[in-house]
C-alpha cells in the first residue's frame, strides 16, 4: 500500500482512518463552496469546469506516474471509464442540479446515507458482513448528521419536506455508493495514476451535459464568486485525490 505522508508511530490501518477522516472534513468544504456557486454558474457548467481544471493539473503532475502504469490501467480501460462516468460526473451533476431545489438540512442528512448504501453493495454482492459497531456507527452519524444540520432544533425538522432535489440527491448517493464498492477492483498502480483516467472519463461525460445547458439556454459562466467557489472545491477534490483514494 502507498502512503504519500507518513506519521510516525501509526499502522497503515490508522492511516487510513486519519486521512480518510480529514477527507470527510474536506468533502463538507466541498459542499459548502458548491452550495454558494447556486446563482453564480450553471450546475453543469460547475462540473465540467471542475473537470477541465482537474484534467489541466493533471497533465502537470501526473505525466510519468500514468505513462508508468499505463499497461496495467488498460486492461480495465472500461470499468475505469464507467466508475469515472458514474461516481464523479453522475454524482456530481445530480448533487449540484439536487441543490438547487432542496434545503442546506436536507443535503446533509441524504448525503449521510451514502455509508449506509456502501455497507448495503459490499453484503449483496460479496456477502461482506456488517458488524453491529459499523451499524451502531452509521446511526451514530446519522443522528449527529441531523442534530447538526437541523442546530438540535426538532421544529425545523417537522417543517421538512421532501423534493425532487432530494430525490436526485439520494440518486446521486447511490452513485457515489456503487462507485465506493466498486474501488475494490480498482488496479494496483499510483493513486494520481488511478485518477487521472478517471477524470479523463469524468470530463468526458460532462460534454453531453455541458451541450445540453448550452441548448437550452441555461449555461451560465462563472461569475466572480462562481469562480471562487470552483477553485476552493478543486482544494478538497485534490486532498481527497491524494490520500483518500491512496488508502484504498
Amino acid at each position: 500500500m502507498q502512503i504519500p505522508i507518513s506519521i510516525p508511530g501509526l499502522s497503515p490501518s490508522m492511516h487510513a482512518y486519519v486521512f480518510l477522516t480529514l477527507t470527510t472534513l474536506c468533502w463538507a468544504g466541498n459542499a459548502l463552496f458548491s452550495r454558494l456557486a447556486i446563482g453564480e454558474v450553471s450546475p453543469l457548467t460547475l462540473v465540467t469546469f471542475r473537470w477541465l481544471s482537474v484534467i489541466l493539473l493533471l497533465i502537470v503532475f501526473a505525466r510519468k506516474d500514468l505513462k508508468r502504469d499505463w499497461p496495467m490501467l488498460k486492461p480495465k480501460l472500461g470499468y475505469i471509464l464507467a466508475m469515472g462516468a458514474i461516481g464523479f460526473t453522475g454524482f456530481n451533476a445530480l448533487f449540484y442540479i439536487g441543490a438547487h431545489y432542496t434545503t442546506a438540512v436536507n443535503i446533509g442528512i441524504i448525503q449521510g446515507t451514502i455509508p449506509m448504501f456502501v455497507f448495503l453493495g459490499t453484503f449483496l454482492l460479496f456477502k461482506t458482513p456488517v458488524s453491529s459497531k459499523q451499524i451502531t456507527g452509521v446511526i451514530v452519524t446519522l443522528i449527529g448528521i441531523v442534530v447538526v444540520t437541523s442546530a438540535g432544533s426538532f421544529e425545523q425538522l417537522k417543517s421538512l419536506a421532501v423534493n425532487k432535489g432530494d430525490l436526485l440527491l439520494l440518486i446521486a448517493c447511490i452513485l457515489y455508493a456503487g462507485y465506493t464498492v466498486a474501488l475494490r477492483f480498482k488496479p494496483d498502480v499510483a493513486a494520481l495514476s488511478f485518477f487521472s483516467v478517471l477524470a479523463f472519463a469524468a470530463l468526458v461525460s460532462c460534454i453531453p451535459l455541458i451541450g445540453y445547458e448550452i441548448i437550452t439556454d441555461t449555461v451560465q459562466m462563472p461569475t466572480t464568486k462562481g469562480g471562487s467557489s470552483l477553485l476552493r472545491s478543486q482544494y478538497y477534490l485534490l486532498f481527497w485525490l491524494r490520500y483518500s483514494l491512496s488508502m484504498v
